[in-house]
């Protein structure tokens, strides 16, 4: 047994939900900590509602719902984690304020929702963020995230103490 165990963006990849939770509550003497996001915010992310909502309907078939884990979990806390403007992990929304991110093909190679859509949906939509950048109108929309140190797209860490 090891004294926490850990699940970062991947319980909506599991197919059996209940088991995997069940499972992190028996290795863990402790603490389970679980790294997810809340579909009600992040589905208004630019990126998603602008460029890819057919990105936001695959989240909407799988996100797991915060309520869900934390009755799973048997309780928990819940916070939030706010997004550095210079995040460079490559999630989903850590280029919140870099969208040239969201053009590189390293960057999209990490991105499951990327590679789970048809490439005749992504493309066009990449497309579509390339021509606004170079335009200056990503910016004009979007300048109010320019100053913004961290953004909430959504993201929430579940921590239970067992």
């Amino acid at each position: 047994m090891a004294d926490a165990a850990m699940a970062i963006l991947t319980v909506h990849h599991w197919t059996d939900l209940a088991a995997g939770i069940a499972e992190l509550r028996r290795v863990a003497r402790r603490r389970v900590v679980i790294l997810t996001w809340d579909q009600e915010l992040t589905r208004d992310f630019w990126f998603l509602s602008e460029y890819l909502p057919e990105g936001a309907a695959l989240d909407d078939a799988r996100a797991v719902p915060i309520a869900d884990l934390v009755r799973l979990l048997g309780g928990a806390r819940v916070e939030p984690v706010p997004i550095p403007h210079d995040c460079t992990d490559g999630f989903g929304a850590a280029y919140w304020r870099r969208p040239e991110g969201y053009l590189d093909p390293m960057v999209q190679a990490g991105m499951s929702v990327l590679a789970q859509l048809d490439q005749s949906i992504v493309r066009p939509a990449l497309d579509r963020l390339a021509a606004d950048l170079e335009s200056g109108r990503w910016h004009e929309r979007h300048r109010d995230l320019l100053g913004m140190e961290e953004y909430d797209a959504g993201y929430r860490l579940l921590v239970a103490d067992l």
